[in-house]
């Protein structure tokens, strides 16, 4: 994937994020994107409403300390990253009309 490509996919990938009280919570994956080598993603709290979200979160894709096989969201502490990142996810949302039909073939 090259920089600044988002991508959306017509299937739904959910995950479960716990916090730090272990709670647990099931986001849908809206959109990815990669920058200067690090993955991104834009996550909404998942339901079985079809209404577009209102707001989502972005966190960054880290290796596992504890397994380096495995990927892991973590939460983007540096401000100026963070704004980058949404302003770019930001963007790419503004531009998308939910309210066209899909195109039949």
């Amino acid at each position: 994937m090259s920089e600044n490509e988002i991508f959306e996919n017509e299937e739904v990938l959910v995950y479960t994020l716990i916090d730090d009280d272990n709670n647990e919570t099931d986001y849908a994956v809206l959109a990815s994107v990669e920058v200067d080598g690090k993955t991104y993603y834009a996550l909404a709290p998942y339901t079985e409403d079809e209404d577009e979200p209102e707001e989502y979160i972005v966190l960054r894709v880290e290796k596992s300390e504890e397994n380096p096989d495995e990927d892991i969201f973590v939460s983007i502490e540096d401000d100026e990253e963070f704004d980058r990142i949404a302003d770019i996810f930001d963007d790419e949302f503004a531009d998308i009309d939910y309210d066209m039909a899909p195109e039949e073939e």
